[in-house]
C-alpha cells in the first residue's frame, strides 16, 4: 500500500481502478473491504480507495483518544492528497459512523453515503450488545488479545468461532492476525470512542445527501434497530436487505452488497 501523511499521521491507502472516486472505511477488520473492491460490479467502474485509519495495520499507531471526528479530519486530508474535491463515501460498522459523520461536517465534499450495518450504540439495544460483549472485553482485560478478538467477532458475526474464523480465514487470509495485532486500538480506542459518538435523530436529519443502509437478513437486533433508527430519522434513504448474512455481510456475500452498491451509486453520479 501507499502511504501518505495527514498532520504527522502516517496512512496507508490504496486505489483500484478508474472512474467516479469511492472510499470505503473499515472497522476492526482493517482490510474488511478487500472481498467487495473486487468484484466486477464495482470494479470496472469506480476508483475504488480503501486505506487503514490511525491505530490500524501500518497506519500510525498513538495513545488514545481518537474520536470518530479525528477519523474525519484523516479522510478529508487522505482526500486532499488525492486531490479528489467530491467522493462517495461507504462505511461498516465502526466505520459507517465515519462515513455517516463525514456526510455531516464536510456536505462540500461527500456525495453519497453507504452505510453497511452502521455500529450506533446509544440506540436501545446497544447496551444489551455491551453486555453480550463482556467476555471480549473480559479476555482483553485478562491480556488474551486473540481470544479477545475471536469471541467479539462471533458476537457481531452470529456464528459459532470455529465456523467465524473459517470464513475470515477463506475470504480475508491473515485479516484475524491482523485483528489481533490492532487489539488495542480496537478495544482501547475505537470502541470507546464510538461509545461517546453522538448520532441522534437530529444528527441523522442533518444528512443530505443520498444514503442507502445495507444490512444482512440475519443481523443482530442492535443492526436491525439502527436501520429502523436510518429509515425514520434520515431524510433521503434506501435500504437493501442482503439475504442469509449476518453482519460480515460483504464478506459472506460480496457479490450482492458490491451490485446493490453499484446499482445505488450509478442513480446519483457525481455530475447530478
Amino acid at each position: 500500500m501507499d502511504t501518505v501523511t495527514v498532520s504527522d499521521i502516517q496512512l496507508e491507502y490504496e486505489i483500484h481502478g478508474t472512474g467516479e472516486p469511492v472510499l470505503f472505511i473499515s472497522p476492526v477488520l482493517s482490510d474488511g473491504f478487500v472481498p467487495l473492491l473486487a468484484e466486477p460490479a464495482l470494479s470496472g467502474r469506480y476508483a475504488l480507495i480503501r486505506y487503514h485509519k490511525r491505530g490500524w495495520s501500518g497506519s500510525t499507531h498513538r495513545p488514545g483518544p481518537v474520536a470518530v471526528a479525528d477519523h474525519v479530519t484523516d479522510a478529508i486530508g487522505l482526500l486532499d492528497h488525492l486531490g479528489i474535491d467530491r467522493v462517495h463515501v461507504a462505511g461498516h460498522s465502526s466505520g459507517a459512523a465515519v462515513a455517516a459523520q463525514l456526510a455531516q461536517d464536510r456536505p462540500d465534499r461527500i456525495a453519497t453515503v453507504a452505510l453497511l450495518e452502521l455500529s450506533l450504540l446509544s440506540v436501545p439495544a446497544g447496551e444489551a450488545f455491551f453486555a453480550q460483549a463482556g467476555p471480549a472485553f473480559q479476555a482483553y482485560a485478562d491480556g488474551d488479545a486473540e481470544r479477545a478478538i475471536g469471541l467479539f467477532l462471533s458476537l457481531v458475526s452470529g456464528m459459532d468461532g470455529e465456523r467465524c474464523r473459517t470464513l475470515l480465514d477463506e475470504r480475508l487470509p491473515g485479516s484475524v492476525e491482523q485483528a489481533v495485532k490492532d487489539a488495542d486500538t480496537f478495544f482501547g480506542i475505537e470502541l470507546p470512542a464510538l461509545a461517546e459518538w453522538r448520532f441522534g435523530a437530529e444528527e441523522a436529519a442533518a444528512i443530505r445527501q443520498p444514503v442507502l443502509s445495507v444490512l444482512g437478513s440475519d443481523t443482530r437486533p442492535l443492526w436491525v434497530e439502527v436501520a429502523a433508527f436510518l429509515r425514520a430519522t434520515v431524510p433521503d434513504v434506501e435500504e437493501r436487505v442482503i439475504d442469509g448474512v449476518g453482519h460480515l455481510l460483504h464478506i459472506e456475500r460480496s457479490r450482492p452488497v458490491a451490485e446493490a452498491l453499484a446499482r445505488f451509486l450509478a442513480r446519483h453520479p457525481l455530475a447530478s
